[in-house]
């Protein structure tokens, strides 16, 4: 008997980080954030361990975008707020191009009806390109 399902989760990942479901103009980068942290919404929609290490100042937790619970947390995280309010969504796990998490995550806001959402491009990771450039970040205090 052969075993399908390794291949069934290879194909799916595939098709999760081949299908972009952002145009150009919805896509951020990190010094435009930086500039004004403040006005979007901005949510992390990575893994948690990530955000309790340190994340953007401001930015709030909205599930791993990878999984259902994640989404699930996302939708709360965008409870009651307009559908044309400014969100800004970023996870730095990992590189851009492999990223599990923020391609669902913009995918289902934009099912969700919310117009004006833009996904901020972290090229290698959140340290690399945000953390280590000085940009504005909370870090959970040192024990």
């Amino acid at each position: 008997m052969t075993h399908r399902f390794p291949a069934v989760l290879v194909a799916c990942a595939a098709l999760l980080l081949a299908a972009d479901p952002w145009t150009a103009t919805d896509l951020v980068q990190p010094e435009q954030v930086a500039k004004d942290v403040k006005s979007p919404l901005l949510l992390q929609v990575g893994f948690p361990v990530l955000y309790r290490a340190a994340h953007i100042t401001g930015s709030k937790y909205a599930g791993p975008g990878s999984k259902a619970e994640g989404i699930a947390e996302l939708k709360k995280a965008v409870a009651g707020q307009p559908k044309d309010r400014d969100i800004v969504l970023y996870c730095g796990c990992c590189p851009w191009d492999k990223c599990p998490n923020i391609r669902p995550a913009f995918a289902a806001l934009h099912e969700m009806g919310f117009t004006r959402v833009r996904a901020m491009v972290i090229p290698d990771n959140l340290k690399a390109d945000w953390i280590d450039k000085g940009y504005p970040t909370e870090k959970r205090a040192e024990n």
